[in-house]
């Protein structure tokens, strides 16, 4: 049985309004001036502060490019916690939003973990309060609490597991073949496609992303009906509505992995458009399409732009590393019960790696 928590109308005003001072964030430097400028004593600062920089696909170009040259990664929230985690690095650079920073310093209590500006959040995680869903969950208390990875360190804490969307249909598979009744926060249509293709029994928290919610399966048909040939690929926190025409539904990291590895030569891509970036990089021969979003004839706001990921810039990193500033600090006994939930998904996502890898070679 799957049944709705509707998002309170103030959340709804909150995101609304955080979202809007984001797009309305801009920097001085243009991004060829910060390269010209500011590469040369940003490259030098993660050496003399032996830091690494860890970004998201979703930031701009140039942090991309400088993360895979300085030594660092680009990567999805979890590999980039787990890639700072690893690495022998005293200081991890979060080029993303402030729940990946949470999610580092997290797994790496030790490190100083700072983030490129601490007011880059997520619709998801300003969707989900720790003290409105701590009651939320206390209403179910038979259920496995199950919370995406977009979401703040108090929340993870008050869960049993941690999620990305790689790994979502195989966990929750794995807990509804237990038995096990679920409690889903906070992605909505991420945990609908979830419940349907899963069958489990899942109660929703009503949080969504502000970017893949825009995007309509109306205008994507008109664009799939002029480009005949592309294979669409839809990130699942998209509606049903456009995830139900996709050829592959699948994570960041999945979507990529299709484009290089499919046949297809074009690809209609429903995502934020920084992954882009890297997209083209990997498969420099394939033409990549974003999918329309907001409906035909509206006003878009987002256009698949998330405005916190691109309050990120060359800028602001030189600044972090100058100054200090944007160091991230949990609370103890939250981390350590946030790294309880985080670690159990690791723990999960590498036993299914494991078969996958004894299958294949079956």
């Amino acid at each position: 049985m799957n049944r709705n928590l509707n998002t309170p109308n103030q959340l709804r005003s909150e995101i609304a309004q955080a979202a809007q001072v984001a797009r309305n964030q801009r920097w001085q430097e243009s991004a060829a001036a910060c390269q010209g400028n500011l590469l040369p004593r940003i490259k030098q600062s993660l050496i003399d502060q032996n830091a690494v920089l860890v970004a998201h696909y979703y930031v701009a170009p140039e942090l991309q490019d400088l993360a895979d040259e300085t030594g660092g990664c680009v990567a999805d929230s979890l590999e980039m916690a787990r890639f700072g985690f690893e690495h022998p690095a005293d200081t991890v650079i979060v080029a993303g939003v402030r729940f990946m920073g949470e999610t580092a310093k997290i797994l790496s209590p030790n490190k100083r973990v700072l983030v490129l500006d601490r007011d880059a959040n997520c619709s998801l995680d300003i969707g989900c309060p720790a003290k409105e869903f701590g009651e939320f969950c206390a209403q179910y208390p038979d259920r496995a609490v199950v919370v995406y990875a977009n979401t703040s360190a108090a929340v993870k804490a008050q869960a049993d597991w941690v999620v990305t969307s790689s790994i979502a249909v195989k966990l929750i598979r794995h807990l509804h073949e237990k038995g096990q009744k679920i409690l889903w926060a906070p992605d909505r249509y991420l945990g609908d496609y979830v419940q349907r293709t899963t069958g489990a029994d899942i109660i929703l928290w009503c949080g969504a992303c502000i970017v893949h919610e825009e995007f309509k399966a109306v205008t994507l048909r008109s664009l799939m009906k002029q480009h005949p040939e592309a294979k669409v690929l839809v990130h699942p926190e998209s509606p049903a509505e456009v995830i139900a025409i996709a050829d592959v539904v699948g994570s960041t990291s999945q979507i990529i992995q299709a484009a290089t590895q499919l046949d297809a030569r074009k690809f209609i891509v429903a995502t934020e458009d920084g992954i882009f970036h890297k997209m083209k990089q990997l498969a420099p021969n394939k033409t990549f399409l974003a999918a329309p979003t907001a409906g035909e004839g509206a006003t878009c706001e987002s256009c698949a732009h998330c405005p916190w990921m691109k309050m990120n810039d060359l800028a602001n990193l030189a600044n972090v590393l100058e100054t200090g500033q944007n160091e991230i600090h949990i609370e103890e006994s939250i981390r350590r019960r946030a790294e309880v939930s985080i670690r159990r998904m690791i723990e999960f996502g590498k036993q299914v790696a494991a078969v996958s890898t004894a299958s294949g070679h079956a």
